[in-house]
């Protein structure tokens, strides 16, 4: 049996904006399918089926979020990576960050990012943005 199907990876090492990602995905009833990874290294581990990860099936998700600050390997390493590979580029990737750095929205539209959010502070937001986010992207966009 695959522990590890995902309809949405989930890439963010701050416990508390995961939790609320989680539960704003889970308000739309997206959150039983989301694996939850706490740096780079892993998300690529996951999405490359290497590591603690490399019995999982070869499904992909339909949606990866994705932060930029991240330990080991970076958003934008990340990024960068997916979206040279032919074999992963067609997965969408949101950028949920809370960096409004001009430098780094202009770096992952170079790159190929699908969407770049900023996290907002204010806590009700922060759960009506990725609500409306993980809601399009993972169910309503249609991929290949």
């Amino acid at each position: 049996m695959d522990d590890f199907q995902a309809e949405i990876l989930l890439v963010e090492d701050q416990d508390a904006d995961a939790e609320l990602t989680l539960r704003a995905l889970k308000k739309h009833h997206l959150a039983n399918k989301v694996v939850w990874v706490r740096d780079g290294a892993e998300a690529l581990e996951f999405l490359y089926r290497t590591g603690a990860y490399a019995g999982r099936s070869d499904r992909k998700p339909r949606l990866i979020l994705l932060d930029l600050k991240l330990p080991k390997v970076d958003g934008i390493e990340v990024l960068a990576r997916l979206k040279s590979d032919p074999t992963m580029r067609t997965i969408p990737v949101v950028i949920m960050t809370s960096s409004a750095e001009e430098r780094d929205v202009i770096d992952s539209y170079k790159l190929g990012v699908n969407s770049y959010l900023v996290k907002p502070v204010d806590f009700t937001r922060f759960l009506d943005v990725v609500s409306q986010a993980g809601l399009y992207w993972a169910v309503l966009n249609q991929t290949p």
